[in-house]
């Protein structure tokens, strides 16, 4: 085939070093939109970006030339990066060195949309390390709970 074609949406999650609630309300919206900057200059294309004070939630397109693992090292060193450039309380600031990702089908990427928006609520009732044992056993990823936080 001449011409390479795909169309992969992923659903990108990932905390801050040992969950500590450091992203506050009051930089969020800025966070997003930096990270959003990043993907498209990366080449993919942001869909939804949502934050809690000790994680993130992307929804997005990725980009045809670039490896997912890649990809992540770029966004969160970027915005490491830029959170300890924005205050002097986050100069100390890291994420964890691992991450989830998982394949979203065109179908479903209303309803992640939809889940990564509404992230609020459904913290009230969960924490991160229940809401990510929940998105690892629906996608099938086998782990070890030793390996996980960090």
């Amino acid at each position: 085939m001449p011409q390479s074609l795909a169309k992969l949406n992923i659903h990108l999650v990932y905390s801050t070093k040992h969950r500590e609630y450091l992203i506050e309300d009051s930089i969020r919206p800025r966070l997003h939109a930096y990270v959003g900057g990043i993907l498209l200059k990366t080449g993919c294309i942001p869909i939804e970006i949502n934050s809690e004070p000790d994680h993130a939630h992307l929804l997005f397109l990725l980009g045809r030339n670039i490896a997912l693992s890649k990809l992540v090292g770029i966004l969160k060193t970027s915005a490491t990066d830029w959170l300890r450039s924005q205050d002097k309380e986050l100069v100390h600031f890291h994420w964890q060195n691992g991450y989830g990702a998982f394949s979203v089908s065109s179908s479903n990427v209303p309803a992640v949309r939809a889940y990564i928006r509404n992230q609020k609520a459904h913290h009230r009732e969960s924490s991160f390390q229940d809401e990510f044992r929940i998105l690892l056993r629906k996608h099938g990823i086998e782990w070890d709970e030793r390996y996980v936080w960090d």
